[in-house]
C-alpha cells in the first residue's frame, strides 16, 4: 500500500470509529422522550434540560441551565447543573447531582429502579430506599430556582 493510500485507511478507520463508539441522540430527540424506551417515566428530571449526552453502555450526562428545585410526589429534589449517571432498562444507577430532602438533611440520589409488578420506583440514597407510585412521576416537574419557593408551592396546595 502507498503511504497515502495508508494515510487514508488510517484517518477513515479511526473517523468511523470514534464516530461510532459515542452515540448521542439525534438532536431534536428530548431526554424525556427517551426515558419511556427504558421503562422509565418522563417525570425523574425536571423540566430545564439544556443538553444531554449518552454513550452506548448506557453512560449518561445532563447539562441543565440552572441547578433547580423540584417537587416531586411530595418530596423536594435538587438537580445541580450537571447530573450523571448509567441508564438500563428499569433502571439508573451510579447518579450524582440528585439529592433529597429528608427531616432537615439533604441526602444524594445513587439510583432509582422501577417495580413494574406493584408500579413503584425505588429511589436508592445510599443504603436506604424508598418506594413511590410510579403514576406520580408522568408529568415533568418545572424548575424553581429556590428551594423557598417550591417549599411555599407545596404549604399553598
Amino acid at each position: 500500500m502507498s503511504p497515502q493510500i495508508s494515510t487514508i485507511f488510517i484517518i477513515f478507520f479511526f473517523s468511523f470509529f470514534f464516530s461510532t463508539s459515542q452515540s448521542s441522540p439525534s438532536p431534536n430527540t428530548d431526554i424525556h422522550d427517551l426515558l419511556p424506551k427504558y421503562g422509565l417515566p418522563k417525570g425523574i428530571l425536571p423540566d430545564d434540560v439544556a443538553s444531554y449526552s449518552l454513550s452506548p453502555d448506557g453512560l449518561f450526562r445532563l447539562k441543565l441551565r440552572a441547578p433547580c428545585y423540584v417537587n416531586i410526589a411530595g418530596h423536594l429534589v435538587f438537580y445541580d447543573v450537571d447530573v450523571t449517571g448509567k441508564l438500563t432498562e428499569g433502571s439508573v444507577s451510579g447518579v450524582s447531582g440528585i439529592q433529597a430532602k429528608k427531616l432537615f438533611f439533604w441526602l444524594p440520589v445513587t439510583g432509582i429502579k422501577v417495580h413494574r409488578d406493584s408500579g413503584t420506583l425505588e429511589f436508592f440514597v445510599g443504603a436506604l430506599s424508598e418506594e413511590l407510585p410510579a403514576d406520580q412521576f408522568q408529568d415533568v416537574p418545572k424548575c424553581s430556582p429556590r428551594a423557598l419557593q417550591i417549599t411555599e408551592l407545596v404549604l399553598d396546595e
